[in-house]
């Protein structure tokens, strides 16, 4: 190797060096921005006005009823906000399962309905196509999105609402499943305190559920309300 090259040889490995120290740089600040809420959304907080003028919108989850069980003249019937946090609950408790989020599960219950603090509980009853309903709550999120200035928060809101509706994650999954659970468990509970038949709420959910803890838990509380019923067929005989 000839002098000039020896005198190359320390600058071309110099160079080499920052481009591998260039590189790292690179990804640890693209892993940054990422935690900074970059992938979407804002890092910045949305300002305590925006805040406030949200959660008064979903102040509107907190009273307004449960569509399904108004249409059954079911008394006291729980509203949006009492369903969401009960199917949060339910993925907070449920078992552990290989490969599934579960703190991602009770994010994601608590955001599946939230577009109806806008919209209102639409139900299969009121006639509205399926694409129109999704429609109209997309349009929702992205309100309520707006309302977030569109910053990480709103990015993990819509991402989440997108994921539940989707179906494909194994966490939508586990928790379309609670949403039925919880509403079937509803109506065995209304059954038992309102001497009522809500027997399409158990219908229209059988043989739905696609994870083991949800065809477990669904079975468990059919198997309380066959009890139920034999019980009363026993007394009124």
């Amino acid at each position: 190797m000839g002098f000039i090259a020896l005198q190359r040889l320390p600058v071309a490995l110099g160079v080499a060096h920052c481009c591998r120290k260039g590189l790292r740089l690179s990804a640890t600040t693209s892993t940054a921005r990422m935690a900074l809420g970059d992938n979407g959304g804002s890092a910045a907080p949305p300002a305590p006005s925006s805040v406030i003028h949200f959660l008064t919108l979903c102040q509107r989850l907190k009273t307004t009823k449960r569509a399904g069980w108004l249409n059954r003249d079911v008394k006291n019937a729980e509203s949006i906000a009492d369903h969401m946090h009960r199917m949060a609950i339910m993925a907070l408790i449920a078992a552990d399962i290989p490969g599934i989020d579960k703190d991602r599960c009770v994010k994601m219950a608590v955001v599946h309905d939230i577009a109806e603090a806008i919209v209102g509980d639409i139900t299969p009853a009121d006639g509205i196509p399926k694409d129109e309903k999704s429609r109209r709550e997309r349009a929702a999120i992205d309100e309520m999105c707006d309302i977030l200035e569109n910053g990480r928060a709103a990015s993990e809101i819509r991402e989440l609402w997108n994921e539940y509706e989707s179906n494909l994650s194994p966490e939508a999954k586990l928790v379309k499943d609670l949403d039925k659970v919880e509403m079937i468990l509803q109506a065995l509970e209304y059954e038992s305190a309102q001497d009522k038949e809500l027997d399409d709420f158990f219908m229209s959910t059988a043989g739905k559920f696609q994870t083991d803890i949800g065809k477990a838990w669904a079975a468990e509380i059919v198997s309380r309300r066959e009890k139920r019923r034999e019980k009363l067929h026993a007394a009124s005989t």
